[in-house]
């Protein structure tokens, strides 16, 4: 609230969608990583260990590569152009029902993606806090919400790109108190613990199986599509970037940013493993499915922070899933607001108290949006990341078909046609996966994206017009 309060003064209309584009590029760049990690990276990623090793870092790998792109690619065209709305670029080049188009899947797509991040935060919280004091789960997500709102509400972006800072803190310095909570209650050095995961039975990185999901290729190209898609393609992440004062800037942010990503990522890994590791040690029993998997791997972490390793881990767990819980959501529907308010209601043009009264109205419409999705995942199980990664295949194919279509060919199509491009091409993409996973036990994995991508470009070759 104090950061809003000193954010706020001195603002413009365009404060709350270009934090008046003076971000430090640095402040951006470690901010952003709290916003990439969110409670999902938090939780999800230690606890998926236990069913996935390490293959999770092949993505990762793919991760990096994906933000050269954004960083030498991506980036000049967005400054090129002086957007606010990245799908403003599919307007230039292709037309208004393409902007449209593209807009409406991010915003289908980021609803779920902060629901579900938020989703995974507030049932930690419920089960830490509010169940002692008999508070339903639904008036924990309304307070969430309401806090959000509050602090948002005037600045927006602005604000965010301090917050996201301090949030990113508490998200690290909670994963490096963990790690020291548990080497000490395993009497183990760093250099032991260090040891201890190299040699333990799930340090399993590269994965050669051709039809399995987790294989090296799909996992690669699918880290370095879903990094452009979710990041350079999504109108959330990429708004906190335009907030810089130059390309420059944002090309120093967003590699710094991936540098301090990858690391993060990693080292939530090796915690993951320090979990398993622990567990076994001190005889704590896991929940194990018919199949022999894992079940509720997202609670192994709070679990055992609560439970076993005592106050300073409880706290600093505490702290850093209040800070992903906020991170989770305030960009989230930051960016969703500009989106449906630049894209579809042309709110550039109107007045100051206008701006203000469509802004307002349309901050609170997404965050209904957002409780409402909340609670029909509500008795969800299993981990998020996974499920989070599964749906952006589906959302994020058309658009980055639309995207590399747009910047790799100087091919003009048939705008109108679009729509029924994009809605197609991740129909056809499922069909694809449920039939070969039947057929021949092939497990598309996270390369589901490539595969919608693909469909969405031979759709718009088939739309294309004749010179």
């Amino acid at each position: 609230m104090g950061i809003s309060y000193l954010t706020s003064r001195n603002t413009s209309d365009e404060s709350f969608f270009t934090g008046d584009r003076e971000s430090p590029w640095f402040l951006v760049a470690f901010g952003m990583v709290g916003a990439a990690l969110s409670g999902v990276t938090f939780v999800s990623v230690p606890g998926m260990v236990g069913n996935n090793y390490f293959y999770f870092f092949q993505f990762i790998l793919g991760n990096v590569v994906g933000y050269l792109f954004i960083t030498f690619v991506l980036i000049p065209v967005y400054y090129k152009l002086k957007l606010v709305s990245i799908y403003g670029y599919l307007e230039e080049r292709f037309g208004l029902k393409t902007r449209k188009t593209g807009s409406m899947f991010f915003l289908v797509s980021q609803s779920f993606g902060a629901a579900l991040r938020l989703l995974l935060a507030a049932k930690i919280l419920q089960f830490a806090f509010f169940d002692k004091f008999n508070i339903p789960f639904s008036i924990t997500v309304i307070i969430i919400l309401l806090l959000v709102w509050l602090y948002t509400n005037k600045s927006g972006i602005k604000t965010i790109v301090w917050t996201d800072a301090l949030q990113t803190l508490f998200l690290i310095s909670a994963a490096i108190l963990t790690i020291f909570s548990i080497t000490k209650s395993l009497n183990l050095t760093l250099v032991e613990s260090v040891d201890e995961v190299i040699n333990y039975k799930y340090f399993k990185v590269f994965n050669w199986d051709h039809k399995d999901g987790n294989y090296f290729y799909k996992q690669f190209i699918a880290g370095i599509l879903i990094a452009i898609a979710m990041m350079g393609l999504d109108q959330n992440m990429m708004q906190k970037t335009l907030t810089c004062k130059n390309r420059w800037d944002a090309q120093k942010n967003t590699l710094t940013f991936s540098l301090i990503l990858a690391i993060t990522q990693f080292l939530f890994l090796g915690l993951g493993i320090l979990f398993y590791i622990y567990a076994e040690s001190k005889n704590i029993t896991l929940p194990i499915g018919e199949n022999g998997v894992y079940l509720d791997t997202d609670t192994l972490f709070p679990n055992i922070a609560l439970n076993y390793l005592g106050l300073i881990a409880g706290v600093s767990f505490l702290l850093g899933i209040i800070a992903a819980s906020f991170s989770s959501v305030d960009s989230a529907l930051t960016a969703l607001t500009t989106s449906l308010t630049y894209d579809f209601l042309d709110i550039q043009h109107k007045s100051s108290t206008e701006k203000k009264r469509i802004k307002n109205k349309v901050l609170f419409g997404f965050s209904l949006v957002v409780f409402i999705i909340i609670m029909l995942f509500a008795n969800s199980r299993g981990d998020v990341i996974s499920i989070i990664f599964n749906v952006a295949g589906y959302t994020y194919g058309p658009l980055l078909g639309l995207f590399m279509f747009g910047m790799f060919t100087s091919m003009h199509i048939r705008d109108k046609w679009v729509p029924v491009v994009c809605l197609i091409s991740p129909i056809l993409t499922y069909f694809l996966s449920v039939y070969l996973k039947n057929a021949f036990n092939f497990d598309f994995g996270f390369i589901s994206i490539a595969v919608n991508g693909l469909f969405t470009i031979l759709g718009l070759l088939i739309i294309k017009k004749r010179i």
